[in-house]
């Protein structure tokens, strides 16, 4: 009996977020040695991480990690594979645990604990995937009412939010660029499973590549992926990873599913008892990831910033000095 999609998308996600998790770690200990080795690190300018092989063994640990999700969008629905990149948060707390002396505290295990839970439950009761057999019928689910009023309606509001209030309150209100990246992150999903679809299709002999819509997802991948870089980046530089990682994996997580939700229909043959215990599940995940983060332990800060929910409510915070992101999930431990 063959394996099914649902299961090689699982498997692919989790493995993943293996990467991913032990890219960090790989990655921060090579800027760690770079730094020890000429005193100027990646936040100060320096670029001597470049000659670390550490840190490049955390690159492409990273890549391969980034292709693997790659591939699991077009095995299994987005409501399984998104949620599961939770997992490499919990790699990374391990490893950075044993590897560098960063204690993992018993509230934070709690996290961990309740983000494998959640993890579970969601794939107990994820949909399975119904794969398209064109690129033409993926434009179809594209164009249909529902899911053009969500792209107008996010179009609108990434427009707004930069326009009106990143001149304003960028700099004080944290929601702002990460509500630009997620609502962006949400279409760069659905494009990026679209584009999945296709080259999975054209492996199995079944050619793509001469379909126009084909290249318009390509168009709107690129495009979303370096709008949410941009401001992914300019979250980072402006307030606390402890405090941007778990905000914008929570944003962008729950826009991804409902994205997904709308265009490819994951909930439309399911019960209700099933879409019940999923949204159990990413809550669940979504309270570890939390737990875990607000139980990390701080490195020494530099000169204090502020950061705010909202403009009126101001919260101390530190400058992080690492620069490095990816598009599946920002660097928790940099």
């Amino acid at each position: 009996m063959g394996v099914s999609d649902n299961s090689t998308g699982l498997l692919l996600a989790v493995l993943s977020s293996g990467f991913i998790g032990t890219s960090f770690i790989l990655k921060k200990k090579g800027l760690k040695r770079a730094a020890a080795s000429t005193g100027f690190g990646a936040g100060h300018g320096g670029y001597t991480y470049l000659q670390e092989p550490l840190w490049w063994a955390g690159m492409i640990t990273m890549i391969v990690g980034e292709a693997a999700n790659f591939v699991a969008y077009a095995y299994a629905p987005a409501v399984l594979v998104t949620p599961l990149g939770a997992l490499s948060i919990i790699v990374s707390a391990v490893l950075a645990h044993f590897l560098l002396k960063e204690r993992l505290k018993r509230l934070g295990v709690l996290g961990c604990a309740s983000c494998i839970v959640g993890s579970i439950v969601i794939v107990i009761h994820a949909p399975s995937e119904h794969t398209p057999t064109s690129v033409e019928e993926i434009w179809n689910l594209a164009i249909e009412p529902a899911f053009l009023i969500y792209v107008a309606a996010t179009l609108s509001l990434v427009a707004a939010l930069v326009m009106h209030f990143e001149p304003r309150h960028g700099q004080t209100n944290i929601l702002i660029y990460l509500g630009i990246c997620s609502l962006m992150g949400s279409l760069t999903v659905v494009s990026i499973k679209a584009i999945g679809i296709a080259v999975k299709l054209t492996l199995e002999g079944i050619s793509q590549i001469s379909y126009p819509q084909t290249w318009v997802f390509v168009t709107v991948a690129v495009l979303c992926v370096i709008t949410q870089l941009n401001y992914l980046n300019k979250a980072l530089d402006t307030f606390n990873t402890a405090i941007v990682s778990p905000i914008y994996y929570v944003m962008f997580t729950s826009l991804t599913i409902i994205a997904s939700v709308i265009m490819f229909k994951d909930w439309k043959d399911q019960k209700a008892s099933d879409i019940v215990s999923e949204i159990c599940g990413f809550i669940t995940v979504l309270s570890g990831t939390i737990i875990l983060h607000s139980t990390r332990e701080q490195e020494p800060s530099s000169p204090p910033g502020n950061v705010t929910w909202y403009d009126q409510n101001p919260i101390k915070s530190v400058e992080e000095d690492e620069h490095l992101i990816t598009v599946h999930n920002s660097d928790y431990f940099d």
